[in-house]
């Protein structure tokens, strides 16, 4: 694959993250309308779950919605919210991708999981002892 075909795919892939990014946070303004509201959740939930509507196994159809149906889902909701909204949203999106990562915040995180998964196999293991044999 030449070298300005990987780019621009990659820029491709910014671009819709951006905007899955950008219509949740439309999905939160009181400029847009409450059907376009839904919609806009409806397909960053989409985007972002990890459940597909044609699982990635089954060959070429399994990848159809993340190379058709998520880009059309964006596409569609885009052209529904007004121009200036969208744009803002957009700026802001791209803001919000250029500031850094935590580290120690995802090392918290993974350790209130941790410790949450111990607790929980913790009090597992104290009912099954008290059920009767």
């Amino acid at each position: 694959m030449g070298s300005a075909r990987r780019r621009t795919l990659t820029n491709w892939g910014r671009a819709i993250k951006r905007d899955v990014h950008a219509l949740y946070l439309a999905a939160r303004d009181p400029r847009v309308p409450r059907l376009v509201k839904l919609l806009a959740i409806a397909v960053a939930a989409y985007a972002l779950s990890p459940i597909d509507l044609i699982p990635d196994f089954i060959p070429v159809l399994g990848y159809l919605d993340d190379l058709v149906i998520v880009p059309m889902g964006i596409l569609l909701v885009v052209r529904l919210i007004p121009e200036e909204v969208m744009d803002e949203h957009r700026a802001a999106a791209a803001a919000a991708a250029e500031r850094p990562v935590s580290r120690v915040a995802a090392a918290v995180i993974v350790a209130l999981w941790i410790a949450g998964a111990i607790l929980a196999g913790h009090f597992l293991i104290k009912f099954v002892a008290w059920l009767p044999s």
